[in-house]
């Protein structure tokens, strides 16, 4: 019988996998010590054959007068001062782990409250949308309902900013071309994400997404709150909708106090990247 292989005896880096929807996370808990993560080690993190793989990554730190502070970056090492389902998924994490019911994140964003929405469901607050085009931001003043481009889409800022289009029929968008051309649209100083929204009814609408600095995801929160603010500041929708985007569906409800969403979650695994190969990124 061939002796078993010993297991790398390494100091690596833990992780943890998360999703919400299918818009999978590496989150990186550092309440108890930081590091710091460079853009080179993020992006090999992101690769699906070669490291892990994600949407988004996310880092948990301690902050004083907060429950915990979260920084988030995009798969190609980008900073991202948003992303609302991995905000819900650390939320979850915390409240199991200490047995509260409702939480307060910092992020790039602000301060944003999160709560036990029941039936293992988790909401947050992503706070008030940005509507005038220097917070979005956009490259020149302009009303941010109606841009100057083909399709005349809808700017909005949810701390990243965002493009939305209505259509017809949201499945016939060949969304891999399109994402890429308007991401990068000169409208859009720090690029864009952009979202394809399909009215079903005053109550329920249809989204698909391409992220800034990621591509294609099955969901999104911050482009899910966008989408809705859109398509209720168009009269398309009330301000209460049903997002189905291709992995479920998110509740978005916007109250005068900012853009609530709520939906699923989950803890996929926990790991570690071992020394090797965080040695191996240059």
């Amino acid at each position: 019988m061939r002796p078993m292989r010993k297991t790398e005896n390494t100091s690596g880096l833990p992780f943890m996998k998360m999703h919400g929807l299918g818009n999978d996370f590496v989150v990186i808990d550092q309440r108890k010590g930081s590091a710091p993560l460079s853009a080179a080690l993020v992006s090999a993190i992101a690769d699906r054959h070669w490291g892990v793989g994600f949407d988004q990554l996310a880092v948990i730190e301690a902050e004083d007068g907060a429950d915990a502070r979260l920084t988030f970056y995009n798969s190609d090492g980008s900073l991202s001062a948003a992303c609302g389902n991995a905000t819900r998924c650390i939320a979850r994490f915390i409240m199991d782990e200490t047995g509260q019911n409702a939480l307060k994140l910092v992020t790039e964003r602000g301060l944003l409250l999160a709560e036990d929405a029941g039936n293992g469901l988790t909401r947050v607050n992503m706070g008030a949308p940005l509507l005038d085009w220097q917070e979005v931001p956009l490259a020149e003043a302009m009303d941010t309902l109606e841009l100057p481009i083909e399709g005349a889409p809808v700017a909005t800022g949810m701390g990243n900013p965002h493009c939305t289009f209505f259509v017809d029929d949201a499945e016939a968008i060949p969304l891999e071309q399109f994402g890429q051309r308007y991401e990068h649209h000169p409208l859009y100083p720090e690029r864009t994400n952009v979202e394809v929204v399909q009215i079903l009814s005053d109550s329920e609408i249809r989204l698909r997404i391409w992220e800034r600095g990621t591509g294609i995801t099955s969901a999104s929160g911050s482009c899910s709150c966008a989408a809705a603010v859109a398509a209720a500041r168009r009269g398309l929708t009330g301000r209460k909708v049903t997002v189905r985007v291709d992995g479920g569906t998110l509740e978005i409800d916007w109250r005068d106090d900012g853009v609530w969403m709520t939906g699923p979650t989950a803890h996929v695994f926990t790991g570690e990247f071992t020394q090797s190969f965080l040695d191996s990124v240059k």
